[in-house]
């Protein structure tokens, strides 16, 4: 291992690996009020390994991002020096892939061997490995050989005080840097007491750092933690609810005011483009013991970030950051030749046209009565015509893209969805959004603007004669074998699967022979990530824990 990344763990104040929590916004926040080294909440070695690094230039993040546009992991050079990146795994050497790839944006890894959840244990990952000393013994071993950056990990103690200490040594022996250790057993939940005394039998065994961890009980302040530290004789303290729920105990001058601590964290998210879901998650966990504030009412209802900062009184930060952003991105388009309308024309083998359109299937955005399909379909019905869906699975992380064929034109998304059903609305969606057709989503939506749409169409209608005419009846032509005649919306298109997609289109061989190259505004998910290297979506976590 290099020394010169090597991390100090000795005497540090540290945020917690929290899922939903433990995102860039709640990072940054705790960095700035103290915390020596924050951890990014687990992430599975899986989605690491089947995610694509982008640079992003339009936020200045490194973003790892799956098919579908979720970002698994955000984060930027601000943090980097004190970023440590947790992975669940239970293979070594899937491990070291997984690990490899993130290592030059972090500092360090760390093994989570102690979430008690049972979508990580069914998988035998974090307290599944506590009874596995060989494979705790391997998986370690191959990533402190294997890396550049330190390894630690994060245990829970074990029913038995023998048995920890045992698993400690072991752990030990592999060469890592530092040991966290939350003091419960897998079977105990925050109401239980933290065994600090068992912690402190761990730390006088070994020489390498112990990093305390449990006590959210018992701090509330920032001299808290300095005694948790000496009552435990660990090395570091690591925080989680406590941090969760007042991020400024780290300052060493004291806490603020949570409305302060909140709005702190709201302007980091703003910055970040942070996604609304995840904000809101993270904010209503700040404000457990205080909904009853004028705030906390309202913050259970919202579904877009400006919602939140209406609450909150930043709106003009706010739409302040997305003017700046509106014009950093026209400025990076310009530098990188990009094409920033995304939507495409091709030419297939059997002759005909098929147009790809940068729209999802957001479910917040329509409303529970109707969908773009249901639409479509009645559309259908009115017109004498009919709509054939050919939707194909990926196999190498089963996602799912969908084409729509309406006579001689080809409608679809460049996108891969993780449900057959979000895969053929967005192809709906294209389809009633090019035939100026209201694909029926609710009209407040922030995605809801029309410059872009309009484009889009002035590029459809100079390349095609429009479906919406109200004299259309098409004449279809019979669809492929392995298309799907979609009779109405209650039945389903079977699923083909394509062996061949590596390169993410879906029709092998087809070339672009038209796209609009004008500069326009957003529409629905297609944010800033239509600038090459640029994606700025948030991606699902699992699911929520706050202590691992």
């Amino acid at each position: 291992m290099s020394t010169a990344t090597m991390v100090d763990y000795t005497n540090k104040k540290i945020l917690a690996p929290m899922v939903r929590i433990s995102s860039l916004p709640m990072r940054l926040l705790s960095l700035e009020y103290g915390a020596d080294l924050v951890y990014c909440e687990e992430i599975i070695d899986h989605k690491i390994l089947s995610a694509k690094r982008i640079e992003n230039e339009l936020l200045g993040t490194v973003d790892y991002v799956l098919s579908d546009e979720t970002v698994v992991f955000r984060t930027c050079p601000q943090e980097k020096e004190k970023l440590i990146f947790q992975l669940g795994t239970c293979d070594a050497q899937r491990a070291l892939r997984a690990a490899k790839k993130v290592e030059k944006d972090i500092s360090g890894i760390d093994v989570n061997m102690g979430c008690p959840k049972e979508f990580s244990i069914k998988g035998g990952m974090g307290a599944a490995l506590l009874t596995q000393p060989e494979k705790v013994k391997q998986i370690l071993t191959t990533l402190v050989n294997g890396l550049t950056i330190p390894v630690t990990c994060k245990i829970r103690i074990l029913p038995q005080l023998e048995d920890t200490i045992s698993l400690a040594k072991i752990i030990e022996s592999t060469g890592v840097a530092a040991l966290a250790i939350h003091g419960r057993t897998k079977a105990e939940r925050p109401q239980h007491r933290n065994h600090n005394d068992v912690i402190k039998a761990v730390a006088q065994t070994l020489t390498i750092p112990v990093i305390a961890n449990g006590a959210s009980k018992e701090i509330t302040t920032f001299e808290d933690i300095e005694k948790f530290r000496l009552d435990t004789g660990a090395s570091s303290v690591m925080l989680a609810r406590s941090a969760e729920w007042n991020t400024s105990v780290f300052r060493s001058q004291g806490r603020l005011l949570l409305h302060d601590v909140i709005k702190q964290y709201l302007r980091y998210a703003i910055d970040y483009d942070n996604n609304v879901i995840n904000t809101k998650y993270c904010i209503l966990n700040m404000m457990h013991d205080n909904m009853k504030d004028s705030e906390g009412e309202p913050m259970l209802g919202v579904t877009e970030m400006s919602e939140i900062c209406k609450i909150w009184n930043m709106s003009d930060q706010y739409n302040k950051v997305l003017e700046e952003r509106k014009k950093k991105k026209a400025k990076l388009v310009k530098q990188n030749g990009a094409d920033d309308a995304g939507i495409k024309r091709r030419k297939l083998e059997d002759g005909k046209t098929l147009f790809e359109l940068p729209v999802r299937f957001i479910r917040m955005n329509y409303p529970d009565a109707v969908s773009p399909k249901q639409l479509l379909h009645n559309w259908c019905l009115k017109n004498h015509c009919k709509a054939h869906y050919d939707t194909v699975e990926r196999p190498e992380d089963r996602c799912f893209n969908s084409v729509i064929t309406l006579g001689d034109i080809k409608y679809t998304t460049p996108y891969w969805e993780k449900t057959k059903r979000h895969a053929e609305q967005g192809a709906a969606i294209a389809f009633l959004v090019l035939n100026d057709i209201p694909d029926g989503r609710i009209k407040n939506s922030e995605d809801a603007k029309e410059d872009l749409p309009r484009k889009w169409r002035a590029f459809y209608h100079t390349n095609t004669e429009p479906c919406c005419d109200k004299n259309y009846s098409p004449v279809l032509s019979n669809p492929p074998v392995d298309s799907v005649h979609h009779r109405g919306q209650g039945e389903e298109s079977p699923v083909k699967t394509t062996p061949d997609l590596s390169t993410g289109n879906l029709i092998n061989g087809d070339r672009i022979i038209e796209s609009c190259d004008k500069t326009i505004e957003t529409f629905d998910v297609i944010t800033d990530h239509t600038v090459q290297k640029c994606v700025s979506v948030e991606g699902d976590s699992e699911q929520p824990e706050t202590t691992q």
